[in-house]
């Protein structure tokens, strides 16, 4: 058990670093088991700074030599702590010289330099720099960096750093070297090397400007096949910043790594990008359509990073979403732009708001809420969250609301051309949005200050004599931790009024002459209530509230049935007429959770089935759209609608919803599921990929209630199927038919096609991570089945991919069975986070977290849930990241 306090930083506390580093030239002789950094870097005194100390972070490092403008230092002339060595009352301009010695084949972290399969890889974000030699390790020190990369030429071939290559060539020992330069400033946490066997796919691209430049995808070998998508979805990183934002690739080659071993998604080091494997490597026969989505998502967020989180970088942590939400909200934007129609570009963003309201708006309702730009942490590994990045990327989105798309062009420009090569703040980002439109965006700032999901109520009312329809906008936020009481937001609502056809009404807002006869306004609430006031409305109009998701809050709107269905069959706004179908959806199962609670009988009404059935059949609306507005909200969304949340009643709430409108639609599930075959190869292109999504819905509609000859279709495409994913649709629906409806046929069915997917893709790591997560989630997997399953060969606790796969999987993806009743889940997430911070503290916190909102549950569930939560709080020499997650869940109320 920890007896001591972890140290808490407070962004109020920030002062600048006593010293500038303003080159950096580190050399590295790699070994496995033990490789010497030599570190030379010149420093000189900060004129913002009133200290004299040179100040350097070191974790884990053996000093070797400490030279200081060529002398030697003695012992007695430095400080050496357990995380910082001090150089006292240094002279102005200082020349270091410092040789460490570090481990990297026992670096479980994967923070710092570590190796992969033999290979040498670095992940600096964002204080791992201070585990590979003494350093300011602080975002707000900029550097040049030269890097000598030295190694045995038969084990590490390939030798890559940032920035430009230099010079190359051999030792004559059975050594090689390689001589990098970034001619960009740049701070710790983006430097990078990679050593090891490795291939790749190159080839030149043209700038608009008529520079050439290099694309390069780095993978081991075997992986060369999987590498065209990545390449294609760079290129088209590269033209669209190009053509939105007029920025240019600044550099002559730009590099993309692949690594299976990897905590994050992947990292924007400066030219020399380290990706997680996930995000690497597709092809048809290993990757889904949603895979595919994901890698150019994600190729292009950390592309974006290049200017908006490299050029101009962060001053320090707190400001963490200056980079991120702006990137997250600049990578939505290019996978709508590469859908490029108006029904793809709708389905984007309503996934996007999924993954909000379940994860961000249950961390803002949670012990770990905190606002974009936090105000403390403990360990800043934690503040990799929701908040930052998604939140963060809605923050971004409601400026370009409430400017426009050209407005916020011009803001961007602006804060190019006045912070270029600087680590600046995200008052700074908004000062230059302000500057730029000639608006006031003081109040602005209270979304970067304080933590929350604000709730706007709505209530209307219409004055016939007068032909003048209001709207009443009321604010609120509740208290997170640390802060009571909320100041009003600035909230950008965009609005439309539908009239009795369904058709856009002209507008004509009381006050507001710029925006007359328009079909969208932006009403901006910035006081605790406001009336808006439509003139010349002929008729009561059903109004279309926050259109678009236009700012990240909870609306209260007392919608009927009969609005909700006008809404779902003739709203022009895409989301809202996904969101109307969903409220209708989500009443019903409130109402049903509640009758499963009470034991009583549930029961689905024809309203609803009619709905679902108009929706299923509508060919003018594009499948993609009709396969997510037919999707149940996830049992994680529904819980977060619940003041206590009772997970085995949402479980056989959503199950009997699921079985009753499959029951009704078979036969135009089944013929749904006839019309939709893709045609020709497989192709990951949206249009198709929207066929069979619609498609794989209706196959796993008709499994839920045994329709007619479904598990047969499902055998036939599981061994049919040319790609991932209609292959791992068709498993999927067998594995999750409902206990009372599953034959034996079925269960035989499943088990066969289960053990047929390992024996197929047993070499395939990223496959067999989707084996993992297929059992994890499946209705039927217990705990003891869990345990079982964690003994399997092919897992290991220090792959990232493959205790998310399982653990994080059963988690926060099966909750009924996480859940159950008698606390063996809770035990068994103890279990395994008390070993994995041992191993990997990151993984460690992130997998914790599945307990953040413990205190949302029944007083029975409680009193388990607080066991397993004090258990691993008494672990002895737990580390900062796990008992930072751990006491603010304790301490929470």
């Amino acid at each position: 058990m920890r007896t001591d306090t972890p140290q808490t930083i407070y962004r109020k506390d920030y002062t600048p670093p006593s010293y500038l580093v303003e080159t950096v030239e580190i050399g590295f002789d790699l070994e496995l088991d033990l490789t010497i950094v030599a570190n030379r870097m010149t420093l000189r005194r900060n004129p913002a700074s009133k200290s004299s100390d040179i100040v350097l972070n070191g974790e884990g490092l053996k000093l070797i030599k400490l030279r200081m403008n060529g002398k030697v230092l003695k012992r007695s002339e430095y400080k050496l702590s357990k995380d910082h060595l001090t150089i006292a009352n240094a002279p102005q301009e200082a020349v270091l010289e410092i040789e460490t010695h570090i481990e990297p084949s026992k670096n479980t972290s994967l923070s710092g330099l570590y190796t992969s399969n033999k290979n040498f890889f670095t992940q600096c974000e964002a204080e791992g720099f201070r585990k590979i030699t003494f350093f300011p390790d602080r975002p707000d020190v900029m550097a040049k960096y030269t890097v000598m990369l030295r190694a045995n030429k038969k084990n590490f071939p390939v030798l890559l750093a940032n920035g430009n290559l230099l010079e190359e060539g051999d030792l004559g020992d059975g050594r090689h070297y390689a001589k990098w330069e970034d001619p960009f400033n740049k701070p710790a946490y983006l430097f990078a090397i990679v050593a090891g066997k490795l291939v790749c796919q190159e080839q030149k691209h043209k700038l608009q400007s008529g520079r050439e430049v290099l694309l390069q995808v780095w993978v081991e070998a075997g992986n060369l096949d999987k590498t065209q998508h990545a390449m294609d979805s760079l290129v088209n990183s590269i033209v669209w910043d190009e053509e939105r934002y007029g920025l240019e690739l600044d550099l002559d080659r730009f590099m993309i790594v692949a690594v299976s071993d990897f905590n994050m998604g992947a990292m924007e080091n400066k030219g020399l990008n380290i990706f997680n494997t996930k995000y690497v490597l597709a092809n048809a026969r290993i990757a889904t359509d949603t895979d595919f989505a994901n890698i150019e998502s994600v190729v292009g967020h950390e592309y974006f990073h290049n200017w908006t989180g490299n050029r101009i970088t962060c001053r320090d942590w707190f400001q963490l979403s200056l980079k991120e939400g702006l990137t997250v909200f600049r990578d939505q934007e290019f996978s709508g732009d590469m859908i490029n129609t108006p029904a793809g570009r709708a389905v984007s963003r309503i996934e996007n708001v999924r993954v909000l309201r379940a994860t961000q708006f249950a961390e803002d309702a949670g012990p770990m809420a905190h606002p974009v730009r936090p105000d403390s942490f403990v360990e800043i590994n934690n503040f990799y969250t929701v908040t930052i990045y998604e939140k963060g990327s809605e923050v971004v989105r409601m400026y370009q609301t409430l400017v426009g798309v050209d407005g916020f062009r011009k803001g961007m420009d602006l804060y190019f051309e006045r912070h270029d090569g600087q680590a600046v703040t995200c008052d700074d980002f908004r000062a230059a949005m302000a500057d730029a439109n000639g608006r006031d965006f003081s109040q602005f700032e209270r979304w970067y200050s304080q933590a929350g999901t604000p709730r706007v109520s709505a209530k209307t009312h219409y004055d016939q004599a007068n032909r003048c329809f209001e709207i009443t906008l009321k604010q609120s936020c509740p208290a997170t931790p640390g802060q009571a009481k909320k100041l009003p937001f600035q909230i950008p609502v965009l609005t439309g009024l539908l009239d009795q056809d369904g058709k856009d009404l002209p507008l004509f807002l009381e006050g507001d002459s710029a925006s007359h006869g328009k079909t969208n306004i932006v009403l901006e609430l910035t006081k605790a209530s406001q009336v808006f006031r439509f003139l010349n409305v002929e008729a009561e109009p059903v109004p279309s509230l926050l259109r678009g998701f236009s700012a990240p809050v909870n609306l209260d709107y007392a919608y009927n049935d009969a609005q909700l269905l006008h809404l779902a069959r003739h709203d022009s706004d895409a989301f809202n007429r996904w969101e109307a179908g969903q409220r209708l959806i989500s009443s019903r199962l409130q109402s049903m959770i509640k009758a499963a609670q009470k034991l009583q009988p549930m029961q689905i009404d024809a309203t609803l089935i009619d709905a679902m059935r108009a929706t299923l059949l509508d060919d003018s609306l594009d499948p993609s759209f009709r396969e997510i507005a037919l999707t149940q909200p996830s049992e994680s969304t529904i819980a977060e609608q619940m003041s206590v949340i009772d997970p085995q009643a949402i479980h056989r709430a959503s199950e009997f919803m699921r079985v009753q409108i499959a029951t009704n639609l078979g036969p135009q599930l089944m013929q749904t599921y006839k019309q939709h075959q893709p045609e020709g190869a497989y192709n990951p292109a949206p249009a198709q990929a929207a066929r069979r999504a619609l498609k794989n819905y209706a196959l796993y509609m008709m499994l839920q209630c045994n329709f007619e000859n479904s598990v047969e279709l499902a055998e036939q495409q599981f061994t049919q199927a040319d790609n991932m994913t209609d292959r791992l649709a068709a498993l999927y629906g067998l594995l999750n038919v409902p206990s009372n409806q599953a034959s034996k046929a079925c269960q035989r069915a499943a088990s066969k096609a289960l053990a047929r997917f390992y024996k197929d893709f047993q070499k395939e790591a990223l496959v067999i991570d989707k084996w993992f997560t297929l059992q994890a989630s499946a209705v039927g997997t217990d705990v003891s089945a869990m345990r079982k399953l964690l003994e399997h060969p092919a897992f290991t606790y220090k792959n990232p991919n493959r205790v998310h796969s399982a653990i994080s999987a059963f988690c926060r993806v099966n909750p009924a069975q996480f859940h159950a009743l008698d606390g063996s889940g809770y035990e068994f997430w103890a279990d395994c986070v008390i070993k994995l911070d041992g191993i990997n503290q990151q993984l460690a916190a992130r997998v914790a977290r599945a307990m953040d909102r413990w205190r949302m549950y029944a007083p029975s569930a409680q009193i388990m849930m607080e066991s397993a939560l004090q258990r691993v709080a008494k672990t002895r020499n737990l580390s900062n990241d796990v008992t930072e997650i751990i006491s603010k869940a304790l301490a929470s109320k």
